[in-house]
C-alpha cells in the first residue's frame, strides 16, 4: 500500500517551484492540492498543468490522484525513482521545458538516467494514442477467438495491454506475455472488467450475440462501488504555506 503522504497546499505555481527548490531533494512527497481550470478557491490557485511542468523541472513526477469536491483535486507527487518508466508525453514536455530554459538539474539528471538505461527511448503511449505492436497483432490473427474478444475492448483495457508489453525487458518474457494475453482473450477474458463501449464499434446491432460474455460479468454494484472507493479517502495531515 503506498505510503501516506502529507497534503501540501500552495498559492500559485510560483510557490510550487519555490518550495521544489528547497524541498525537493529532502522530500519523499506530497499530495498537492490543485484547483480545476476556471474554478475559484481560497487556497490556491495551482492547476495540474501547472504543478506537472514544475515537477518535471526537479525531477519529480505524478501517480495518481483523488476528488476532493467540485474545485479542489489531491494528486500524489514525489521525485521519480532510478529506473521508473516514461510516457511520450512526459517527454515532450521535457522537451519543451528544455526550450523555455526551464530544466533545473535535478530534472536533467533523470533525463540522463532514463537515456542510460533506456527508458527514454522506450517511452511508453498515452492510452488515447495507442499502436499496437506487430507481434501481438500477428499472434490475434492466428486466434479467431482472442480477436473476437480484442474487438470488443474498450481503450482502457487495450492499454492495459499494450502497457505490460511495451515494459518487458526480453524477448523471451515478451513472448510469453503475448500468449498469456492471447490465450485469456481467447477465453473471453479481459484485464479488467468493463461496461463501457468497444474502443472500435461504439455500437452494436439490435440482437447481435457476438461480443463476448465476459466483457459483462461485473454487476453495475460492483462498478458503483468501485467509483465511490476511488473518489473518496480519509484526509491525514496537512501543511500549508
Amino acid at each position: 500500500m503506498p505510503k501516506e503522504l502529507p497534503i501540501l497546499r500552495l498559492a500559485d505555481a510560483a510557490a510550487w517551484r519555490n518550495w521544489l527548490a528547497r524541498e525537493g531533494s529532502l522530500s519523499e512527497g506530497v499530495m498537492l492540492a490543485t484547483i480545476k481550470k476556471g474554478a475559484q478557491d481560497a487556497d490556491t490557485n495551482l492547476r495540474y498543468d501547472q504543478a506537472l511542468d514544475e515537477a518535471l523541472c526537479y525531477g519529480w513526477i505524478d501517480s495518481g490522484g483523488r476528488k476532493v469536491d467540485d474545485s479542489i483535486y489531491l494528486f500524489r507527487f514525489c521525485p521519480r525513482k532510478p529506473g521508473s518508466l516514461w510516457s511520450k508525453r512526459n517527454v515532450s514536455y521535457v522537451e519543451r521545458l528544455e526550450k523555455e530554459n526551464r530544466m533545473q538539474p535535478a530534472g536533467r539528471a533523470t533525463i540522463e538516467a532514463a537515456k542510460a538505461n533506456g527508458r527514454w527511448a522506450s517511452a511508453y503511449s498515452g492510452s488515447g494514442n495507442t499502436e499496437m505492436p506487430p507481434d501481438f497483432l500477428a499472434a490475434l490473427e492466428k486466434a479467431p477467438a482472442a480477436k473476437a474478444t480484442w474487438e470488443q475492448l474498450n481503450k482502457g483495457n487495450r492499454w492495459r495491454i499494450y502497457f505490460r508489453l511495451n515494459n518487458l525487458k526480453t524477448a523471451a518474457g515478451r513472448e510469453k506475455r503475448i500468449q498469456a494475453d492471447v490465450e485469456d482473450l481467447a477465453r473471453g477474458k479481459p484485464p479488467t472488467p468493463q461496461k463501457r463501449t468497444p474502443a472500435r464499434e461504439k455500437s452494436t446491432k439490435k440482437g447481435d450475440s457476438s461480443s463476448s460474455p465476459a466483457l459483462d460479468s461485473s454487476s453495475e454494484s460492483t462498478q458503483q462501488k468501485s467509483r465511490r472507493q476511488t473518489r473518496t479517502g480519509r484526509f491525514i495531515p496537512s501543511y500549508t504555506e
